[in-house]
């Protein structure tokens, strides 16, 4: 890492807002983790359980739309710092009530949804203390928080086993109090650079490439949060694993699709976006086109999930090097645009997956649709490629360039 991006920033706000996406995601997809105890005990269907645990996904995305309009008007810090208390207060006041009924349970999950819209509040949090040239490595830095979504796959099915999954709500507030205390210490408010508002994004929204890059997004992070929030479940109802077992091999392959998303953003710098997409979209229709075709033992399910986690954090990076390459001048709108649909792909996976089960008894169909989606994201990126480059060569070079520099 240059010596000289030390020198730059605020490396306190840069950890703290880490930690503060870290810690909320880990509670953003806290439902998926706790479905096999909560299943058992409110005698939850297949569709029900798909269905809640991907709530707090979609209201996530929703939420940071708002989240994003409170930022650009208040400030990252005090925003997070609101945020914060406000979901430590919903799952305390959780905790205190014990909903013990399927409709109990939606109050918490928009909870736990505010938690999801951490993106738009940490990534400016971050990106408004580093210079242009170090962009990409802080905004890298505090992204790598995604990974929060894999202890809450490692911890909570084994404290649901011995606490009870309403116990688990309320410990839940342990980690995010201390978070929030390191966060006050260690956070300063960046200097302030308003933002355009809501407003700035009508016209963004017109352009077809826009819509293209939300597409690309909410396939890669769409498969990667839906899966986080629905393999615990998956794998303890397809293969019988115990709870702290699925937990743990949930846990397993999101850390594996976190910790490659900068990779991605590398591996598309060297070859291009476009046919980095190509090449993972592929790969991603075909793994999971053979996990819906049936894979009859965990030792073969395993492995696939593995691989398929990796090629979606890799689409991660890779979708996020296309933003300023695409969108220049409004790098910042385009990440809340494709952020949010981000999260919305993953609401579809989670209850399609839940749907297919309830509806045919099998998860099968809930892959192949996704493997289906995947494959149209391929021909998508191939339309998208012959259009692009049909700009002209000093367009395409200066973008290039300035892609590099973020």
């Amino acid at each position: 890492m240059d010596k000289g991006f030390f020198k730059a920033g605020n490396p306190r706000t840069l950890l703290a807002a880490f930690l503060y996406f870290d810690v909320s995601f880990m509670v953003w997809v806290l439902l998926g983790p706790l479905g096999i105890a909560i299943a058992h005990d409110l005698h939850l269907d297949a569709g029900q359980k798909g269905f809640l645990v991907a709530v707090p996904v979609l209201a996530g995305a929703l939420f940071r739309v708002a989240a994003g309009a409170l930022v650009d008007h208040c400030g990252p810090r005090r925003v997070a710092i609101a945020m914060q208390l406000l979901v430590i207060a919903g799952l305390a006041a959780t905790w205190l009530v014990a909903p013990h009924s399927y409709a109990g349970l939606f109050p918490v999950a928009l909870v736990l949804g505010v938690a999801g819209a951490s993106f738009a509040v940490a990534l400016p949090l971050a990106s408004g203390w580093y210079p242009p040239q170090y962009q990409g490595t802080a905004l890298g830095i505090a992204g790598a928080g995604n990974s929060g979504t894999a202890l809450a796959a490692l911890f909570a099915p084994g404290l649901a086993v011995l606490y009870g999954w309403v116990n688990v709500l309320g410990l839940a507030t342990l980690p995010l109090a201390a978070i929030l205390c390191a966060f006050l210490f260690l956070a300063k408010e960046p200097p302030r650079h308003p933002g355009a508002g809501i407003v700035a994004w009508l016209p963004v929204l017109k352009t077809a490439d826009c819509w293209v890059l939300m597409f690309f997004y909410g396939v890669t992070f769409g498969g990667f949060v839906g899966l986080a929030s629905f393999l615990t479940i998956y794998f303890n109802d397809q293969y019988g694993l115990p709870p702290a077992v699925a937990g743990s091999c949930t846990a397993l392959v999101v850390f594996a699709g976190s910790f490659v998303r900068p990779l991605g953003g590398a591996l598309a710098d060297r070859i291009g976006g476009d046919r980095a997409l190509c090449i993972l979209y592929g790969l991603a229709a075909a793994i999971f086109a053979l996990v819906g075709c049936g894979l009859p033992t965990i030792w073969l399910a395993f492995p696939a999930f593995f691989a398929g986690m990796l090629v979606l954090g890799l689409g991660n990076g890779a979708v996020f090097q296309l933003v300023p390459t695409r969108f220049p001048h409004q790098v910042g709108i385009l990440t809340g645009l494709v952020g949010m649909s981000g999260g919305v792909g993953g609401f579809y996976l989670a209850s399609s997956l839940g749907a297919a089960r309830q509806s045919t008894g099998s998860y099968g169909p809930g892959f192949l649709a996704f493997a289906g989606i995947a494959l149209l994201a391929v021909l998508c990126v191939s339309a998208c490629r012959r259009r692009w480059k049909a700009a002209s060569p000093a367009q395409a070079t200066g973008l290039e360039e300035l892609s590099a520099s973020l």
